[in-house]
């Protein structure tokens, strides 16, 4: 930051104080980490028999074993993409109006646990479903290593309930599929696209907005022909704004796809033909019992309630320690 010049390239200076920050934040960390773990052992050191006392610093050292565990999670997060921002696409599959409703339940989980992070969220784009809910929900969410945490969260959530619009109450089975990519904003001037290999539509957005939404074609979708990527954007009333962050979303998945090299993988998440039984990585029961588990880790949480309100902590957690097992 000190060399001339450092502030002439706004762009990367800005990565570059993002960064700093990032790796501020785990040295902060490990620094508090060190100063507790010193005080617990003083005062195990003690061998105090006040049963009060001894039970307070076993508290203490639950907290200071989940503390560890999260730190241990932020040094395995040294991806290239990682420290990025992340795209977040939520889209309801199988099971018609159910489905629709549980793709709010699951924007909604996650914009508590977005909130929990102190993470800040944008709805880029929303279509609504036929008579409740969302048919597909796309966010831009920006925070210290928000794709690192987000990216386990790709695939298939399944639901199992009593049906709030089956008037016999019968158990309903939905699915809503997730897509996560990382945002890039500021990606190399050399990346362009074709413009025939792109399909522009304008169109009325939809939702809330006022009566601006009924009047003007301000919404932007673009789709990129030769994948069949499709980026949309509709929540600024300037239809070049829409456009540019519609073509962000769109570049910020394209590259994914070409970097990490899974394109068959993540348009098979956007295809909702999918999004059933067999394919998913996390099931939510609520009835005839309660209990969240994915299927990856096999962990499990009884307390739905609590994790439908964003205490999705545990289970991010334990996806990324086993997408890392060779690595620690």
């Amino acid at each position: 930051m000190a060399l001339p010049g450092f502030w002439d390239d706004q762009a990367n200076a800005k990565t570059r104080l993002k960064e700093l920050n990032q790796l501020k934040s785990i040295i902060q960390s490990y620094e508090k980490l060190h100063n507790q773990s010193e005080s617990i052992s003083e005062w195990i050191a003690l061998d105090e028999t006040d049963q009060e006392l001894v039970l307070e610093i076993e508290s203490d050292i639950r907290v200071f074993n989940q503390s560890v565990k999260q730190l241990e999670i932020q040094s395995l997060l040294n991806g290239k993409y990682d420290s990025s921002d992340a795209i977040v696409g939520i889209y309801a599959g199988a099971g018609g109006l159910d489905a629709q409703d549980w793709a709010t339940m699951l924007s909604r989980m996650y914009q508590r646990w977005f909130e929990k992070q102190g993470y800040s969220v944008r709805i880029i784009d929303s279509v609504l479903g036929d008579q409740s809910g969302v048919k597909t929900l796309t966010f831009l969410v920006k925070g210290p290593l928000a794709y690192g945490y987000l990216k386990t969260e790709s695939g298939v959530h399944r639901l199992v309930r009593i049906s709030p619009f089956n008037a016999k109450g019968k158990r309903q089975t939905s699915f809503a599929a997730v897509d996560v990519v990382p945002h890039f904003d500021n990606i190399q001037d050399d990346f362009e696209i074709p413009s025939k290999d792109l399909k522009i539509d304008t169109y009325r957005a939809s939702g809330s907005g006022g009566q601006h939404v009924n009047k003007t074609d301000s919404a932007v979708r673009i789709t990129h022909l030769p994948t069949n990527t499709v980026a949309q954007s509709q929540d600024s009333r300037s239809q070049s704004e829409n456009r540019e962050m519609a073509m962000a979303v769109l570049k910020s998945r394209l590259v994914a796809l070409k970097e990490q090299q899974q394109a068959d993988h993540i348009a098979s998440l956007k295809d909702t033909s999918d999004n059933a039984w067999g394919n998913q990585i996390r099931s939510y029961v609520l009835y005839p019992y309660k209990l969240v588990k994915d299927h990856r880790t096999d962990l499990e949480n009884s307390d739905v309630d609590a994790v439908l309100d964003g205490e999705l902590g545990p289970f991010i957690h334990e996806s990324l320690l086993t997408l890392y097992k060779d690595d620690r």
